[in-house]
């Protein structure tokens, strides 16, 4: 498979790379930092790009057999929200005029609901930190549901996202958390990278969104 990765220098992006590249894939890692892949591999193409450019990502794109957006646009930015929103919405509208029809999406927990009715954004222990960016990809993943022309998927991870082992072990969801019998809700970035690569290889969660964990 032929993927584009948007934000490959990231922590999510590095370990779907890696996972892409140790799988057979050929992938294009589109970044805004170049010097930050410091993977060498003959199936690895890098190329910069500009995520708030529509035209520009439809260029950059093109070709490929899906997208994978795993752009994150600063957990320190002081306009996260729009611009996070800004971003996604032109990744998705420069993939639609590319023709590629394939769009993976890696977005937040902050929208999986955790009662009835409630979501864990909402909910009043959720970090201040985190609530700009958990906001803007609850209110994308409510955009990108009206769009019926791309094969697209919406990833939440877990709630405790956090570097560890690659066990390719771990169980799958849909709008609610797959907790633990501790009450536990974790994957590593290495599992979740697994998790989007089976997703792409073999789909489940055509115009869906999914979540993951132990």
């Amino acid at each position: 498979m032929k993927l584009a990765l948007i934000g490959a220098s990231g922590f999510v992006g590095s370990a779907v790379l890696e996972e892409a590249l140790t799988r057979g894939h050929s992938v294009t890692a589109i970044v805004r930092h170049p010097e930050k892949i410091t993977v060498g591999h003959e199936n690895l193409n890098i190329q910069l790009g500009d995520v708030y450019d529509t035209a520009a990502v439809a260029e950059l794109v093109a070709g490929h057999d899906a997208v994978v957006n795993a752009f994150n646009a600063g957990w320190t930015n002081p306009n996260l929200y729009d611009d996070f929103l800004r971003g996604s919405e032109a990744i998705q509208n420069g993939t639609e005029q590319s023709g590629v029809k394939r769009l993976l999406v890696v977005g937040g927990a902050g929208s999986l609901e955790v009662a009835p009715g409630v979501q864990l954004v909402d909910t009043p222990q959720f970090p201040a930190a985190y609530k700009p960016g958990a906001t803007a990809a609850r209110d994308y993943l409510s955009h990108l549901r009206q769009n019926t022309t791309l094969d697209w998927t919406f990833l939440s991870p877990a709630i405790n996202l956090a570097p560890g082992e690659r066990t390719g072990t771990f169980r799958l969801g849909t709008d609610q958390p797959v907790f633990d019998d501790k009450g536990e809700n974790n994957i590593s970035v290495a599992d979740l990278a697994v998790a989007i690569i089976n997703e792409l290889e073999q789909p489940q969660f055509i115009q869906k969104r999914f979540t993951v964990g132990y």
